[in-house]
Protein backbone atom coordinates (compact mmCIF):
# COMPACT_ATOMS: atom_id res chain seq x y z
CA UNK A 1 0.00 0.00 0.00
CA UNK A 2 1.39 3.39 -0.99
CA UNK A 3 1.96 6.15 1.56
CA UNK A 4 -0.97 8.13 0.14
CA UNK A 5 -3.32 5.12 0.23
CA UNK A 6 -2.28 4.40 3.82
CA UNK A 7 -3.04 8.01 4.75
CA UNK A 8 -6.46 7.71 3.10
CA UNK A 9 -7.19 4.51 5.05
CA UNK A 10 -6.25 6.25 8.29
CA UNK A 11 -8.50 9.19 7.44
CA UNK A 12 -11.47 6.88 6.79
CA UNK A 13 -10.74 5.10 10.07
CA UNK A 14 -10.95 8.44 11.89
CA UNK A 15 -14.26 9.32 10.21
CA UNK A 16 -15.86 5.98 11.10
CA UNK A 17 -14.65 6.00 14.69
CA UNK A 18 -15.71 9.61 15.18
CA UNK A 19 -19.17 9.39 13.64
CA UNK A 20 -20.12 5.91 14.91
CA UNK A 21 -21.85 5.60 18.26
CA UNK A 22 -20.77 2.08 19.17
CA UNK A 23 -21.50 -1.14 17.29
CA UNK A 24 -23.97 -1.05 14.44
CA UNK A 25 -24.79 0.45 11.08
CA UNK A 26 -24.95 4.24 11.43
CA UNK A 27 -26.75 6.61 9.09
CA UNK A 28 -24.94 9.89 8.45
CA UNK A 29 -25.84 13.43 7.43
CA UNK A 30 -24.90 12.45 3.87
CA UNK A 31 -27.85 10.80 2.12
CA UNK A 32 -27.28 7.07 1.41
CA UNK A 33 -23.94 6.97 3.27
CA UNK A 34 -23.65 4.56 6.21
CA UNK A 35 -20.76 3.83 8.56
CA UNK A 36 -20.35 0.34 10.02
CA UNK A 37 -18.59 -0.37 13.31
CA UNK A 38 -18.43 -3.84 14.87
CA UNK A 39 -16.26 -4.93 17.77
CA UNK A 40 -17.80 -8.35 18.48
CA UNK A 41 -19.52 -10.23 15.66
CA UNK A 42 -19.23 -13.94 16.37
CA UNK A 43 -22.77 -14.57 15.06
CA UNK A 44 -23.43 -14.82 11.32
CA UNK A 45 -25.38 -11.87 9.90
CA UNK A 46 -28.55 -12.57 7.91
CA UNK A 47 -29.67 -9.56 5.92
CA UNK A 48 -31.11 -8.42 2.60
CA UNK A 49 -28.34 -6.42 0.95
CA UNK A 50 -29.68 -3.49 -1.05
CA UNK A 51 -27.86 -2.04 -4.07
CA UNK A 52 -24.72 -0.56 -2.59
CA UNK A 53 -20.96 -0.07 -2.68
CA UNK A 54 -19.06 -1.16 0.43
CA UNK A 55 -15.40 -0.56 1.23
CA UNK A 56 -13.69 -2.13 4.24
CA UNK A 57 -11.34 0.12 6.17
CA UNK A 58 -10.35 -2.41 8.84
CA UNK A 59 -11.06 -6.11 9.25
CA UNK A 60 -12.46 -8.72 6.91
CA UNK A 61 -15.88 -9.94 5.84
CA UNK A 62 -17.19 -13.13 4.27
CA UNK A 63 -20.53 -13.26 2.46
CA UNK A 64 -22.54 -16.17 1.13
CA UNK A 65 -24.95 -15.37 -1.67
CA UNK A 66 -26.79 -18.60 -2.26
CA UNK A 67 -24.13 -21.04 -3.42
CA UNK A 68 -21.42 -18.40 -3.95
CA UNK A 69 -18.86 -17.27 -1.40
CA UNK A 70 -17.15 -13.85 -1.32
CA UNK A 71 -14.31 -12.73 0.93
CA UNK A 72 -12.98 -9.20 1.01
CA UNK A 73 -10.93 -6.98 3.28
CA UNK A 74 -8.83 -3.82 3.22
CA UNK A 75 -8.05 -2.78 -0.34
CA UNK A 76 -11.17 -4.46 -1.75
CA UNK A 77 -14.73 -3.33 -2.31
CA UNK A 78 -18.02 -5.18 -2.66
CA UNK A 79 -20.85 -4.07 -4.92
CA UNK A 80 -24.40 -5.42 -4.71
CA UNK A 81 -26.51 -4.38 -7.69
CA UNK A 82 -29.90 -5.87 -6.75
CA UNK A 83 -31.65 -6.65 -3.44
CA UNK A 84 -30.12 -9.94 -2.26
CA UNK A 85 -30.61 -12.08 0.87
CA UNK A 86 -27.12 -12.89 2.13
CA UNK A 87 -25.33 -14.48 5.06
CA UNK A 88 -22.28 -12.59 6.31
CA UNK A 89 -19.54 -13.16 8.86
CA UNK A 90 -17.29 -10.40 10.13
CA UNK A 91 -13.87 -10.76 11.73
CA UNK A 92 -13.77 -8.23 14.57
CA UNK A 93 -12.60 -7.69 18.14
CA UNK A 94 -12.60 -4.88 20.68
CA UNK A 95 -8.92 -4.24 19.94
CA UNK A 96 -9.41 -4.41 16.16
CA UNK A 97 -13.02 -3.54 15.30
CA UNK A 98 -14.46 -4.06 11.85
CA UNK A 99 -14.82 -0.69 10.11
CA UNK A 100 -16.57 -0.15 6.80
CA UNK A 101 -18.23 2.52 4.71
CA UNK A 102 -21.35 1.72 2.70
CA UNK A 103 -22.91 3.84 -0.03
CA UNK A 104 -26.37 2.99 -1.33
CA UNK A 105 -27.24 3.69 -4.94
CA UNK A 106 -29.91 2.95 -7.52
CA UNK A 107 -28.79 0.93 -10.57
CA UNK A 108 -30.40 3.61 -12.73
CA UNK A 109 -27.78 6.09 -11.48
CA UNK A 110 -25.17 4.42 -13.68
CA UNK A 111 -27.07 5.14 -16.90
CA UNK A 112 -25.72 8.66 -17.35
CA UNK A 113 -22.19 7.24 -17.66
CA UNK A 114 -23.03 4.93 -20.57
CA UNK A 115 -22.90 5.93 -24.21
CA UNK A 116 -24.91 4.22 -26.94
CA UNK A 117 -22.11 1.85 -27.84
CA UNK A 118 -21.70 0.72 -24.23
CA UNK A 119 -25.44 0.22 -23.90
CA UNK A 120 -25.50 -2.00 -26.99
CA UNK A 121 -22.48 -3.95 -25.72
CA UNK A 122 -24.10 -4.53 -22.31
CA UNK A 123 -27.25 -5.86 -23.99
CA UNK A 124 -25.16 -8.40 -25.91
CA UNK A 125 -23.25 -9.67 -22.87
CA UNK A 126 -24.39 -12.73 -20.95
CA UNK A 127 -26.22 -12.19 -17.66
CA UNK A 128 -23.88 -11.53 -14.73
CA UNK A 129 -23.98 -12.16 -10.99
CA UNK A 130 -25.53 -9.24 -9.07
CA UNK A 131 -22.67 -9.16 -6.55
CA UNK A 132 -18.96 -8.71 -7.15
CA UNK A 133 -15.72 -7.63 -5.48
CA UNK A 134 -12.98 -5.47 -6.93
CA UNK A 135 -9.69 -3.75 -6.14
CA UNK A 136 -9.87 -0.25 -4.66
CA UNK A 137 -7.73 1.73 -7.09
CA UNK A 138 -6.20 5.08 -5.95
CA UNK A 139 -8.68 7.34 -7.83
CA UNK A 140 -11.63 5.48 -6.27
CA UNK A 141 -10.15 5.65 -2.77
CA UNK A 142 -9.44 9.36 -3.21
CA UNK A 143 -13.07 9.98 -4.24
CA UNK A 144 -14.37 8.02 -1.22
CA UNK A 145 -12.22 10.03 1.18
CA UNK A 146 -13.41 13.36 -0.24
CA UNK A 147 -16.99 12.13 -0.05
CA UNK A 148 -16.63 11.09 3.62
CA UNK A 149 -14.82 14.34 4.44
CA UNK A 150 -18.08 16.19 3.82
CA UNK A 151 -19.18 14.90 7.24
CA UNK A 152 -16.83 17.52 8.70
CA UNK A 153 -18.26 20.20 6.39
CA UNK A 154 -22.03 19.66 6.39
CA UNK A 155 -22.84 22.97 4.71
CA UNK A 156 -21.28 21.59 1.49
CA UNK A 157 -23.21 18.30 1.51
CA UNK A 158 -26.24 19.41 -0.57
CA UNK A 159 -24.07 20.63 -3.46
CA UNK A 160 -21.04 18.36 -3.36
CA UNK A 161 -22.33 15.00 -2.11
CA UNK A 162 -24.23 14.22 -5.35
CA UNK A 163 -21.13 15.11 -7.39
CA UNK A 164 -18.76 13.00 -5.30
CA UNK A 165 -21.21 10.08 -5.37
CA UNK A 166 -21.25 10.27 -9.16
CA UNK A 167 -17.46 10.25 -9.17
CA UNK A 168 -17.40 7.09 -7.03
CA UNK A 169 -19.81 5.36 -9.42
CA UNK A 170 -17.74 6.57 -12.35
CA UNK A 171 -14.57 4.96 -11.01
CA UNK A 172 -16.39 1.69 -10.23
CA UNK A 173 -17.58 1.66 -13.83
CA UNK A 174 -13.97 1.96 -15.01
CA UNK A 175 -13.34 -1.48 -13.54
CA UNK A 176 -14.13 -4.88 -15.08
CA UNK A 177 -17.78 -4.96 -13.96
CA UNK A 178 -19.32 -2.15 -16.02
CA UNK A 179 -21.58 -4.61 -17.86
CA UNK A 180 -22.88 -6.06 -14.58
CA UNK A 181 -24.10 -2.67 -13.40
CA UNK A 182 -25.29 -1.63 -16.84
CA UNK A 183 -27.44 -4.73 -17.30
CA UNK A 184 -29.30 -4.08 -14.05
CA UNK A 185 -30.16 -0.56 -15.20
CA UNK A 186 -31.06 -1.17 -18.84
CA UNK A 187 -34.76 -1.68 -19.40
CA UNK A 188 -35.35 -4.73 -21.55
CA UNK A 189 -32.12 -6.50 -20.64
CA UNK A 190 -32.49 -9.99 -19.18
CA UNK A 191 -30.85 -8.89 -15.91
CA UNK A 192 -33.24 -5.93 -15.62
CA UNK A 193 -36.23 -8.22 -16.11
CA UNK A 194 -34.90 -10.55 -13.41
CA UNK A 195 -34.46 -7.51 -11.14
CA UNK A 196 -38.12 -6.59 -11.59
CA UNK A 197 -39.17 -10.14 -10.66
CA UNK A 198 -36.93 -9.97 -7.58
CA UNK A 199 -38.67 -6.74 -6.54
CA UNK A 200 -42.03 -8.48 -7.02
CA UNK A 201 -40.98 -11.44 -4.84
CA UNK A 202 -39.75 -9.12 -2.09
CA UNK A 203 -42.96 -7.08 -2.12
CA UNK A 204 -45.08 -10.26 -2.05
CA UNK A 205 -42.82 -12.47 0.03
CA UNK A 206 -45.62 -14.22 1.96
CA UNK A 207 -47.53 -15.20 -1.18
CA UNK A 208 -46.89 -18.44 -3.04
CA UNK A 209 -46.18 -18.28 -6.75
CA UNK A 210 -45.79 -20.56 -9.72
CA UNK A 211 -42.53 -20.41 -11.66
CA UNK A 212 -44.57 -20.10 -14.85
CA UNK A 213 -46.08 -16.84 -13.56
CA UNK A 214 -42.68 -15.36 -12.78
CA UNK A 215 -41.28 -16.48 -16.13
CA UNK A 216 -44.18 -14.78 -17.90
CA UNK A 217 -43.53 -11.62 -15.90
CA UNK A 218 -39.92 -11.69 -17.12
CA UNK A 219 -41.05 -12.47 -20.67
CA UNK A 220 -38.94 -15.63 -20.72
CA UNK A 221 -39.47 -19.35 -21.06
CA UNK A 222 -39.46 -21.23 -17.76
CA UNK A 223 -36.06 -22.75 -18.50
CA UNK A 224 -34.52 -19.41 -19.50
CA UNK A 225 -36.03 -17.62 -16.51
CA UNK A 226 -34.71 -20.21 -14.06
CA UNK A 227 -31.24 -20.04 -15.64
CA UNK A 228 -31.01 -16.24 -15.65
CA UNK A 229 -32.45 -15.92 -12.13
CA UNK A 230 -29.74 -18.22 -10.82
CA UNK A 231 -27.06 -16.38 -12.81
CA UNK A 232 -28.07 -13.14 -11.07
CA UNK A 233 -28.74 -14.43 -7.54
CA UNK A 234 -26.89 -17.78 -7.24
CA UNK A 235 -30.25 -19.19 -6.07
CA UNK A 236 -33.44 -20.56 -7.50
CA UNK A 237 -36.57 -18.38 -7.10
CA UNK A 238 -37.86 -20.75 -4.40
CA UNK A 239 -34.59 -20.62 -2.45
CA UNK A 240 -34.56 -16.84 -2.80
CA UNK A 241 -38.07 -16.50 -1.38
CA UNK A 242 -37.34 -18.98 1.41
CA UNK A 243 -34.35 -16.96 2.62
CA UNK A 244 -36.43 -13.77 2.55
CA UNK A 245 -39.24 -15.42 4.52
CA UNK A 246 -36.98 -16.90 7.17
CA UNK A 247 -35.05 -13.66 7.66
CA UNK A 248 -38.34 -11.81 8.12
CA UNK A 249 -39.57 -14.51 10.53
CA UNK A 250 -36.46 -14.12 12.66
CA UNK A 251 -36.92 -10.35 12.77
CA UNK A 252 -40.55 -10.75 13.86
CA UNK A 253 -39.68 -13.39 16.46
CA UNK A 254 -37.04 -11.15 18.01
CA UNK A 255 -39.75 -8.54 18.48
CA UNK A 256 -42.35 -11.03 19.76
CA UNK A 257 -41.54 -14.72 20.13
CA UNK A 258 -44.82 -15.61 21.86
CA UNK A 259 -46.65 -17.08 18.89
CA UNK A 260 -44.48 -19.01 16.45
CA UNK A 261 -47.48 -20.47 14.60
CA UNK A 262 -48.91 -17.02 13.92
CA UNK A 263 -45.60 -15.67 12.64
CA UNK A 264 -45.11 -18.71 10.43
CA UNK A 265 -48.53 -18.04 8.92
CA UNK A 266 -47.82 -14.33 8.50
CA UNK A 267 -44.77 -15.00 6.34
CA UNK A 268 -46.54 -17.54 4.14
CA UNK A 269 -46.11 -20.95 5.78
CA UNK A 270 -49.18 -23.16 6.14
CA UNK A 271 -47.37 -25.72 8.32
CA UNK A 272 -45.64 -24.77 11.56
CA UNK A 273 -43.62 -27.99 11.49
CA UNK A 274 -42.30 -27.21 8.01
CA UNK A 275 -41.46 -23.68 9.13
CA UNK A 276 -39.56 -24.98 12.18
CA UNK A 277 -37.62 -27.49 10.06
CA UNK A 278 -36.58 -24.89 7.51
CA UNK A 279 -35.82 -22.31 10.21
CA UNK A 280 -33.56 -24.82 12.01
CA UNK A 281 -31.83 -25.70 8.75
CA UNK A 282 -31.04 -22.06 8.01
CA UNK A 283 -30.17 -20.71 11.46
CA UNK A 284 -28.93 -23.87 13.19
CA UNK A 285 -31.51 -23.89 16.00
CA UNK A 286 -35.30 -24.27 16.35
CA UNK A 287 -37.11 -20.91 16.50
CA UNK A 288 -37.64 -20.66 20.28
CA UNK A 289 -34.11 -21.82 21.10
CA UNK A 290 -32.58 -19.48 18.53
CA UNK A 291 -34.48 -16.40 19.70
CA UNK A 292 -33.80 -17.14 23.38
CA UNK A 293 -30.11 -17.61 22.62
CA UNK A 294 -29.90 -14.36 20.63
CA UNK A 295 -31.65 -12.35 23.33
CA UNK A 296 -29.29 -13.72 25.98
CA UNK A 297 -26.26 -12.87 23.85
CA UNK A 298 -27.50 -9.34 23.18
CA UNK A 299 -28.29 -8.82 26.84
Amino acid sequence: MSEKSYAHQQKLTEFIEHYSDGDGVHATSIPSLFLIYASDMAEPIYVVDEPSFCIIVQGEKEIWLGEEHFRFGVGKYLVTSVDSPVVGHIKASIDAPYLALKLGFAPSEVLEFLDDQEVRAAHRKSTRRAMFTGEVEPPLLDAVVRFAALLDNPKHIPKLAPLFKKEILYWILQGPYKDTLAQMALKGSKAFRIKKVIEYIIENVKHSFRIEELAEMANMSVAAFHRHFKLVTAMSPIQFQKQLRLQEARRLLLADSSDIANIAFRIGYESQSQFSREYSRMFGFPPKVDISRMKENSG
